[in-house]
């Protein structure tokens, strides 16, 4: 169905794009600017999202410039994203690329945006949440300042079904990237997540999404880029995150079946000074099951997954938050 018929209310006023990003034609990037102006490629990876998407592709399109490219990865989806995204190449022009594939998760897609994109940096942007104004132009103007940035952490506006938003910030980055890991892998200290972090593409392209993963592909990623390179942290939201009531119970399926594969992917890589935290995360991947199966109300789980944590590294599983759980968890039986 046209974009301009069932997403209009997603659309930037009047079609809000300049009138060359209303120009028609399948044209190349290339054609409008040389790669090496390109300072931000946005990559969007959706799969069966066309009732959410055009709420995206307008947040991006109409705050972007000639040194912005969006490429939008369609995961093989069966309802009427690939009508959408052409009805949307015909409104936005060249500036909007679409890559096709079979379905093969989000973590293919986001690597398949990534040998195709030319921006010197990379924001990844989920299909259903949207750059909130001004996001792209602040972006901007730090990359341009500080060309060698490896790492850009902005906040995020967490959305409820509801309506109920809640702003988070990155918090602090500690100069010493174990100390970073640590904030991030231990404490939870550092928010990081897509639509609200930017890259380097060179960092990207060294460490890659891991396929295998259905969840938490982004983990290993994120836990890389903090080990490594410069890091900057902005006071402002650049995305608005909308949570959805999705099952608990189908995430909590996907997170055991991959269990502690993800201690092995997060630590491949990392700098040797930071390989003795190994341990600790193990413990910390536990608690995060014990979490999971507690929201999901799955009790045995959670029973065993805190048993786990607790024989792995007892200090971090007698943290107050976790213990509380466990004790609310024991005197339910």
């Amino acid at each position: 169905m046209p974009i301009s018929h069932l997403h209009k209310e997603f659309l930037p006023a009047a079609h809000g794009a300049s009138p060359s990003l209303r120009r028609q034609g399948r044209s190349t990037v290339s054609e409008r600017m040389p790669a090496d102006s390109l300072l931000l490629s946005v990559i969007i990876p959706a799969y069966n999202y066309a009732r959410l998407l055009p709420r995206a592709l307008a947040s991006v399109m109409s705050q972007a410039d000639l040194r912005v490219e969006l490429i939008v990865v369609d995961d093989g989806s069966s309802d009427d994203t690939p009508a959408l995204l052409r009805e949307a190449q015909t409104l936005y022009g060249p500036s909007l690329i679409v890559l096709q594939q079979a379905n093969a998760g989000a973590a293919s897609a986001r690597n398949h945006g990534l040998r195709t994109c030319r921006g010197r940096h990379v924001l990844f942007l989920d299909a259903d949440d949207e750059l909130l104004p001004n996001a792209v132009a602040t972006v901007l103007d730090i990359l341009a300042a500080r060309p060698s940035l490896d790492l850009l952490l902005g906040g995020n506006i967490k959305c409820d079904p509801d309506g109920r938003e809640k702003r988070f910030m990155p918090g602090s980055l500690a100069r010493q990237p174990r100390q970073r890991l640590k904030d991030y892998l231990l404490f939870k200290r550092i928010a990081i997540g897509h639509g609200y972090m930017v890259a380097s593409r060179r960092m990207l392209q060294t460490r890659w999404y891991p396929e295998h993963f259905r969840c938490n592909e982004d983990v290993p990623v994120f836990a890389y880029l903090l080990a490594h390179g410069q890091v900057a942290s902005l006071p402002f939201a650049l995305a608005r995150i909308h949570k959805h009531p999705g099952s608990l119970r189908h995430q909590l399926a996907a997170d055991q079946e991959m269990d502690l594969q993800l201690v092995d992917e997060v630590f491949m890589g990392l700098p040797e000074s930071c390989l003795d935290l190994r341990s600790r995360y193990c413990a910390q991947r536990s608690l995060s099951l014990f979490r999971s199966a507690c929201l999901a109300g799955k009790r045995d789980a959670a029973r065993g997954y805190y048993r786990r944590a607790l024989s792995q590294d007892l200090r971090q599983a007698l943290r107050l938050t976790y213990l509380k759980k466990a004790l609310r968890l024991w005197l339910a039986r």
